[in-house]
């Protein structure tokens, strides 16, 4: 057993209650900004209220569904399901030059179904684990690992916190706060071993609470969006209502972001292996990437947009030491309850964001340094510091790229720099395959 499982309060197929679990797979549904894409889609595609309240139900039920599909039946490691970044610009797109209202959305349906149906196709066929194995030893894995969490530390601190809506003093303030109670209630868990369930362990929800009670003293809290959002409702902004058209020039789009994707859900995962120190099997490569087409499957069929692993949960695990399936099986039902319960989805979207930034930053630098602890135990040869380096150089250089130049460049490749982690992972597994072996290196 390592030092990382050794951390681990609760493993992932330990016995927990199921009022825990319940509790702990609310606390990881609250940390994740899933609602974020679907609203930012929405706005893109000028989309009426109902309509945009179809897109979010739809996000949080795949959310659910596939979260539950991926940890009890398919890649059976605690895994959460969520709507990926990437696909906004191509969806956008796509949506405006297949006639926006008049049969953009079934085109982009179609040619994220075709998209799902290879992903399952790469699984059933056993190539997939057969790509991981040649391609991405644990050198490579680790550095795509450090990728993801340094790639969205800009997220945290950018979009949720210093580009977030409102006065600035106030987002750093609420940000700073939670921040802070996150820390203490560690640091209260640490000290007082008897109090670990009550700080340690929830100390990401308790922060939220006390980040979203000074955001209501200070007037930041929409509490009249979630009063005036409806109790329940069901899907009806869904495939049946779009309808469904392929487009073979959709289609070849999606298959890249898919593509994209899949780089990125890889990088989730060895995340996550890294932090539950849970080697991933032959059968789970394959099982995992086919219950992630079968997730952005049922996205697509249900009006939504892909949803991929969330390398979020990770970082939550290394915070709280609780890496139980059962909690992430709880977080799945939570999805689909926030799905159904409009009021409850809403209260979760009116959360401000400087809130979910500082508690984002802190996951954000778990995901990385565990990402680097990985590095750390190997016996590393002099090329490998360039399969680290120059991946985290790129990675860094994408992030502050002038928008200006990243427009410059063709569509597919604006795709792949909206995934800094795909391009780095790209760079780690072409350098490892290009440098000669040399002499071995201790890293200290």
């Amino acid at each position: 057993m390592n030092e990382q499982s050794q951390k681990l309060m609760v493993g992932p197929d330990e016995p927990i209650s199921n009022q825990e679990a319940g509790f702990l797979g609310l606390q990881h549904v609250l940390a994740m900004d899933v609602y974020v894409p679907p609203v930012i889609i929405a706005g893109l595609l000028a989309m009426g209220l109902d309509a945009k309240a179809g897109l979010i139900q739809a996000t949080f039920l795949a959310a659910g569904i596939g979260t539950i599909l991926q940890t009890k039946f398919f890649m059976k490691m605690p895994v959460s399901q969520g709507p990926s970044f990437v696909p906004i610009g191509a969806i956008a797109g796509i949506y405006f030059a297949s006639g926006a209202k008049d049969g953009g959305m079934a085109t982009v349906i179609g040619a994220s179904i075709v998209g799902s149906i290879l992903l399952i196709l790469l699984g059933v066929t056993g190539l997939f684990q057969k790509i991981i194995n040649s391609l991405v030893p644990q050198v490579v894995g680790g550095t795509i690992i450090t990728i993801v969490g340094l790639s969205l530390m800009p997220s945290a601190l950018g979009d949720n916190i210093f580009k977030a809506q409102g006065n600035i003093n106030e987002n750093l303030l609420l940000a700073v706060v939670t921040v802070a109670i996150l820390i203490l209630c560690v640091s209260l868990g640490i000290y007082f071993p008897k109090l670990q369930k009550l700080f340690k362990v929830s100390s990401i929800i308790i922060a939220l609470l006390g980040g979203t009670v000074l955001a209501t003293m200070l007037g930041k809290f929409d509490w009249q969006s979630v009063n005036e959002a409806s109790w329940f409702s069901l899907p009806s902004f869904t495939a049946f209502h779009y309808g469904v058209h392929f487009s073979m020039t959709a289609i070849m789009t999606f298959v890249i972001i898919y593509a994209v994707l899949m780089t990125e859900t890889t990088g989730t995962w060895f995340a996550m292996s890294a932090v539950t120190d849970s080697p991933i099997s032959k059968k789970q490569w394959n099982h995992g990437i086919i219950g992630e087409g079968i997730s952005c499957l049922i996205a697509a069929l249900l009006g939504g947009s892909p949803v991929t692993g969330y390398a979020t949960n990770a970082g939550i695990i290394s915070i709280t030491g609780v890496a139980s399936k059962k909690v992430f099986v709880s977080a799945g039902v939570w999805f689909i309850i926030f799905g159904f319960f409009n009021k409850l989805a809403a209260f979760l979207s009116a959360i401000p964001a400087p809130v979910i930034g500082g508690i984002f930053a802190i996951i954000c630098s778990t995901i990385m340094l565990n990402g680097l602890n990985v590095i750390r135990t190997l016996h590393t040869q002099e090329r490998d510091m360039y399969i680290i380096g120059i991946p985290i150089i790129l990675c860094i250089a994408i992030i502050i790229m002038p928008q200006s130049l990243v427009k410059a460049t063709p569509q597919m490749i604006q795709y792949l720099l909206e995934s800094p982690i795909s391009i780095c992972a790209l760079a780690a597994i072409i350098l490892n395959l290009i440098l000669p072996r040399d002499r071995q290196i201790a890293f200290n």
